[in-house]
């Protein structure tokens, strides 16, 4: 028998699911790895590479197979008889089949061109997927520090817990020894109820919270799981490192392609081609007769005149640059609102901790001297409880502040883009 609860107390370990812990930079890396809209940039990069191989496509030779066959009212007739001479016009049902060869030779380099501009694109893309996946952490930093909340308001419910049931205790002893009245326990036990109560809404609170991280960061969370309180090292300086910025200069950068591109379509282009082919009639109308044919030669293109057609394009591409500007600047100067904002939260959380601690030390002077009165009869429960609550809504707050504190220091450096 003592073997088998020696191996049954043994396996407690493994038959009890290992708590983790986690930190604020673990749930940023896993929301950002993990969330669905990371995989797109994949996908962009796959359609580029298409995009592209279709462009270059474009350098291949073109084959085409026609074959048409037609009649029509009238021919061509020399209007005049030749001695000697019988010319017969030709027929007026035709056939032909030719395969005809494109090959681009000189493209002005809008292929080039079309390729960088698709490049351009993808990097915008790519980063407007960025700038999303970005913004899910700020949602992971409000419902972290919740739950740090959370954790901390748990932690002093059970301590006062604890003070209370021991004061439960000694008001039992003191009544069967009538030094007490029996309405003193009763105080005590309904602020115990009370207590179990707020517990109560407190794990909900936190298994909601928890929930909501979990579906955030694709991971599932424990309830005994514990979160860790950050340490942030506090920098204050005015770089910005928001993928936001990197969006705007992606965008610049491809309007400045697409009017390179606009330059391209007006250069000129050449291009070879040959036809090779069967037909009744041939290259010679005056042969009734099915012949086979060929034909090559070189053609040329340049657009002389285009009616200002370029122009205006490169002009409205020029408003989509100022249009990207303002957004920028709109962009960075609300963001240095909330640095200022985030910067001053920060100054004012140290400044009321300090005024905190203070306030818990004195609250735990009068609860030491409310205790000891308690124990000889000389106030009332209700007076002990009174003072007892002000002690921990004095602690409640003050772990608030620590809490409201880190966040502000976290929430400057998302607003920074640091993490």
């Amino acid at each position: 028998m003592r073997e088998i609860v020696t191996i049954i107390l043994a396996m407690v370990p493994f038959l009890v699911p290992a708590q983790q812990v986690l930190t604020l930079e673990e749930c940023f890396n896993l929301a950002e790895i993990n969330y669905p809209l990371s995989s797109q940039k994949i996908f962009l990069e796959e359609q580029f590479q298409s995009e592209v191989r279709v462009l270059e496509l474009q350098k291949l030779p073109k084959l085409d197979l026609n074959a048409q066959t037609t009649y029509q009212s009238e021919v061509t007739r020399i209007p005049i008889e030749l001695p000697n001479t019988d010319i017969q016009p030709p027929n007026k049902d035709q056939y032909r089949a030719t395969l005809d060869v494109n090959q681009l030779i000189y493209s002005g380099g809008s292929i080039a061109a079309n390729a960088k501009l698709k490049q351009a694109e993808l990097k915008t893309r790519q980063q407007e997927v960025e700038v999303t996946i970005y913004q899910v952490k700020e949602r992971v930093n409000a419902v972290y520090f919740k739950i740090l909340l959370l954790q901390e308001q748990e932690k002093l419910l059970d301590s006062k817990m604890k003070i209370l049931q021991e004061r439960a205790k000694e008001a039992v002893s003191a009544i069967r020894n009538g030094m007490a009245l029996p309405s003193t326990n009763q105080h005590l036990q309904a602020e115990i109820l009370l207590l179990e109560q707020q517990k109560v809404q407190l794990k909900y609170d936190r298994k909601k919270a928890l929930e909501s991280l979990s579906l955030l960061i694709y991971k599932d969370i424990d309830f005994n799981d514990t979160l860790l309180k950050p340490k942030i090292v506090q920098t204050f300086n005015t770089r910005l490192n928001r993928p936001e910025l990197k969006l705007f200069e992606y965008k610049s950068q491809q309007l400045d392609i697409s009017k390179e591109l606009i330059d391209k379509e007006k250069s000129p282009s050449l291009m070879g081609f040959a036809q090779a082919g069967y037909g009744n009639p041939g290259l010679n109308m005056l042969d009734n007769s099915f012949q086979d044919f060929y034909m090559v030669g070189l053609k040329f293109n340049w657009r002389l005149f285009d009616w200002g057609k370029a122009q205006e394009k490169k002009l409205g591409v020029e408003a989509l640059k100022r249009v990207v500007a303002t957004e920028k600047e709109t962009f960075v100067r609300n963001n240095e609102i909330q640095l200022l904002e985030a910067r001053e939260d920060i100054n004012k959380y140290k400044e009321i901790l300090a005024h905190d601690a203070s306030i818990v030390n004195l609250r735990e002077e009068v609860i030491a001297s409310s205790t000891s009165q308690f124990q000889n009869g000389t106030i009332t429960p209700s007076t002990y409880i009174i003072e007892l609550n002000k002690l921990y809504e004095a602690k409640v707050n003050q772990k608030l502040t620590e809490i409201q504190l880190v966040m502000s220091q976290a929430r400057y450096k998302l607003i920074k883009g640091d993490f």
